[in-house]
């Protein structure tokens, strides 16, 4: 499994639990509640699905931590950095931040 399919797959579905419609999600990720979303505040927001992951708190997603009990480790900068590159595969318009659009679309 990819890293970003990891990462939606642990991030994701929390965030469709916690908000049930796409104005609740972004509402979620916009921390300062200035209608977009940064870089940081998603970065921040998606890596919530890495630290209930983490059981024994080590920065690292060990093989039984992941989904199956399989994969190759996965740690928290490598986590964050292929956040990022998600990030900017969303920011369409590369203004540095995502609108209710782009953080819907699925990533080029």
């Amino acid at each position: 499994m990819r890293l970003s399919s990891l990462i939606l797959a642990l991030a994701l579905p929390f965030a469709t639990l916690a908000q049930n419609t796409v104005a609740g999600l972004f509402q979620a990720m916009d921390t300062n509640g200035d209608g977009r979303i940064s870089e940081a505040e998603y970065v921040a927001y998606m890596s919530q699905g890495f630290y209930r992951r983490d059981l024994n708190h080590d920065g690292v997603l060990e093989p039984e931590e992941l989904p199956g009990g399989h994969g190759k480790p996965v740690t928290l900068k490598e986590w964050q950095d292929n956040l990022r590159r998600e990030f900017h595969r969303l920011d369409r318009n590369h203004d540095g931040y995502l609108s209710p659009q782009e953080l819907m679309q699925p990533p080029q």
